[in-house]
């Protein structure tokens, strides 16, 4: 598939105004309807795709532990959600800049709206968790109040007070000589009013919740004699607020009140102008603690004085003011997931080593000999991250005969084997390079981390393009054979993390396909030195020329409508927000493209709207693994063959645009009838699965045949074993074959 594209990196698409400021005319040409009726809004969007993670929390019949994760998992959402979106719009309004999103609302309107959904679910997080921890006491886990505890426990928790908190605590006093401190970003805090007896003088402290210590301490004594895992925590905040005549001696504590703040955390980074990327990024990795606030989170039982005092020394408007009427921060749930209780979690997911890697006796398989054969689709987590990707990378950094790795790195985990057996093989002598991308959000700080460790052991680091993120997902092995040079890649949709590829579903292509390699060449030297590469051979390339082939293959599927064929388009992926992909997803609907979207997130995207949209169908999955592939089929199967691409975007603008992504068209039978089944599968999902409606609503699917339902991610792990049982077996009956 020749990429045709003339787009330079160098050429930008128009700031968002621009592009916004086509829409009206876009509508006014095709006399369709304005704006607000084409388009969701994205925030609400999102706000739906949280509210579908907090919806797994409210589902009885799941493991009470895992209930916990969701909650913890829908708490980080939503800080990141503040620290991020609400913060930006927030900046918008303040600079009176703000655009109006493509469904026409202003950030101010966006801000409005948002908040009353936040505030039901708020309530609904807390009456989840409050429903979920009441059902974990029957099986010997609970969360009690400070003053619930007994004597002699009590005694002991006193113990680890004095042991333990009390020295790392350090009061805050607000009076004339001391200024109003500043409160960290999430960090979890006591708001204490204390009276002096001698002049009956009322001051403010703040007390800070050490971020260090756990979140719910464990009760000594809470637990029996561990033969059946009884355990009782109290949150920090508590055992804290009991001891607070300790920090201020003499002093009459007249309130307390816990409360948390948060932060606009989103880097501002002009690397057009800077001369080290690097350290840019850890100068503004210490601005981010000092961000502006856009939260506070605050008990009920708080005063108004104490809230009013918030308030003004944050700078905040009383609407940035959220009641939680539970214990604030209930991330720190990913402590008592952690619990050693199988009883009250899933069933331990083994991956399957890949089909084509597996051997006979448990020897290591030799991956270059398996790809010289054909190409290797893998599929996380059904398939083992470790014995395909990772084993790719260990083997090259070994074998004697490669000369040269590339690899990006967008995220990747705190003790990555990926990134150890780069330092292993720069250390043997072997060309090395890494694009560490350090803007990647929320992970600057490791992979800035990584980034010196790898340059220490002499890999060639580089950041980057000026203006974009390295978004993609893509590893090239050179190595000297007796035929000549001959290239390996792994291209992937999910990053080279060893620790999310166990949760989150991903797709990756294995190949020694000469046109990748030599894709692959070119995409690397453009982002290691100097290139205006703009001509590949398979795959496409944001912001160059993806956004560009995606719709020409919606358009080509149009045509086939339009000549009375059966046109088709299935997408898979996270989110759905570029206006022009949906324009042309619209155009398509109404040449009578039959469309199936399988969106996880955020869809801006109206379906079954009569005269715009009624050919789409929109459906999201939310499971025990994160749906995180992007998958691109055009074609029905049956006239014309379809065309499958994997890769690294989402049709959003950001990833079309301002960052480096990769996408490759799957062409191996075996492998084409994986995706087939991958997509099919989704589609006839009726236990995880939501749909959305066009008036922006989402439903959950309700099985036809409560007793023959579809759970995609079992279906799919039964199946994966089934195919790993069966090439064993076929491994043993031919002999060992293909081995190191």
């Amino acid at each position: 598939m020749a990429d045709t594209g003339e787009t330079t990196l160098d050429t930008r698409l128009s700031p968002l105004a621009a592009e916004l400021a086509d829409l009206p005319r876009a509508e006014q040409e095709a006399g369709l309807r304005p704006s607000g009726e084409r388009y969701l809004n994205r925030e609400v969007s999102w706000l739906d795709f949280n509210a579908r993670v907090l919806a797994q929390a409210e589902q009885a019949e799941l493991p009470l532990l895992e209930r916990a994760k969701f909650l913890a998992i829908f708490a980080n959402n939503l800080d990141e959600f503040f620290q991020v979106r609400i913060a930006g719009l927030k900046d918008q309004v303040a600079a009176d800049v703000g655009v109006p999103s493509p469904d026409g609302r202003t950030p101010g309107e966006q801000l409005q709206e948002v908040r009353m959904a936040l505030l039901g679910l708020v309530e609904r997080h807390v009456d989840a968790y409050q429903e979920v921890s009441a059902s974990l006491v029957g099986h010997g886990i609970e969360v009690v109040r400070i003053e619930d505890v007994g004597a002699r426990q009590r005694e002991a928790l006193d113990q680890v007070f004095h042991d333990r908190i009390f020295p790392v605590l350090t009061p805050l006093a607000v009076d004339p000589s001391h200024p109003f401190p500043y409160i960290s970003n999430l960090s979890l805090n006591l708001a204490v009013i204390v009276g002096d007896p001698h002049t009956d003088q009322r001051r403010f402290a703040r007390v800070k919740v050490p971020p260090l210590l756990p979140r719910f301490v464990a009760v000594p004594g809470g637990e029996d004699d561990g033969r059946s895992g009884r355990s009782s925590f109290v949150p920090l905040e508590q055992l804290i607020a009991v001891h607070l005549d300790r920090l201020f001696p003499g002093m009459e504590t007249v309130e307390h009140h816990a409360f948390r703040v948060t932060r606009n955390a989103d880097l501002t980074l002009e690397d057009e102008e800077a001369d080290d990327l690097l350290a840019l990024v850890e100068i503004e990795l210490r601005r981010r603690r000092f961000g502006r606030a856009v939260r506070v989170e605050v008990e009920p039982s708080m005063t108004d004085e104490v809230r009013e005092l918030l308030v003004r020394e944050l700078e905040l408007h009383p609407d940035d003011l959220y009641d939680v009427p539970g214990p604030l921060d209930l991330t720190g749930l990913f402590a008592l997931y952690a619990l050693d209780r199988p009883d009250l979690k899933d069933p331990p997911h083994v991956p399957a080593t890949p089909r084509r890697l597996t051997s006979s006796d448990d020897e290591p398989v030799d991956i270059f000999a398996v790809l010289r054969e054909r190409d290797v689709l893998v599929h996380h987590p059904y398939e083992s991250f470790a014995a395909s990707v990772e084993a790719f990378i260990q083997q090259a950094a070994v074998d004697p005969h490669v000369l040269t790795i590339k690899q990006t790195l967008y995220r990747t985990s705190s003790d990555s084997p990926i990134v150890k057996s780069l330092i292993r093989a720069a250390e043997r002598g072997k060309q090395v390079a890494a694009l560490v991308e350090l803007k990647a959000r929320f992970d600057e700080q490791a992979n800035v981390a990584w980034a010196r460790a790898l340059e220490e052991a002499g890999v060639h680091v580089v950041y980057g393009l000026v203006g974009l993120k390295t978004h993609s997902k893509t590893a090239l092995v050179v190595r000297q054979e007796p035929e000549g040079i001959r290239r390996y890649v792994h291209i992937g949709t999910g990053n080279y993390n060893s620790k999310t590829a166990r949760t989150y579903e991903d797709i990756g292509l294995l190949s020694s396909d000469p046109d990748l390699g030599a894709d692959l060449t070119d995409l690397f030297n453009l982002l290691t030195g100097y290139s205006r590469q703009t001509r590949y051979r398979k795959i496409l390339l944001a912001p160059t020329t993806l956004r560009n082939r995606i719709i020409e293959l919606i358009e080509a599927e149009a045509g086939v409508a339009r000549d009375g064929g059966p046109g088709r388009v299935v997408f898979k992926m996270n989110s759905l927000v570029d206006p022009k992909v949906i324009e042309a997803l619209y155009r398509a609907s109404n040449a009578g493209v039959e469309i199936d979207l399988v969106v996880r997130g955020i869809c801006c995207l109206r379906p079954g709207v009569p005269g715009l949209s009624e050919r789409i169908r929109v459906r999201s999955l939310v499971g025990r693994f994160l749906e995180h592939s992007r998958i691109y089929a055009f074609g029905d199967g049956e006239e014309h063959p379809v065309r499958y691409l994997v890769g690294s975007a989402d049709m959003m603008p950001r990833n079309l645009d301002r960052r480096v992504e990769v996408c490759v068209q799957i062409d191996e039978p075996e492998s084409r009838k994986r995706l087939a089944e991958v997509l099919s599968s989704n589609l006839a999902d009726d236990c995880l699965a939501w749909t959305l409606g066009s008036d922006g609503t989402w439903q959950r699917v309700e099985p036809a045949d409560p007793a023959q339902r579809h759970n995609t991610q079992t279906f799919l792990a039964e199946r994966t074993q089934r195919r790993a049982r069966r090439q064993r077996e076929e491994a043993v009956a031919s002999g060992p074959l293909l081995r190191r």
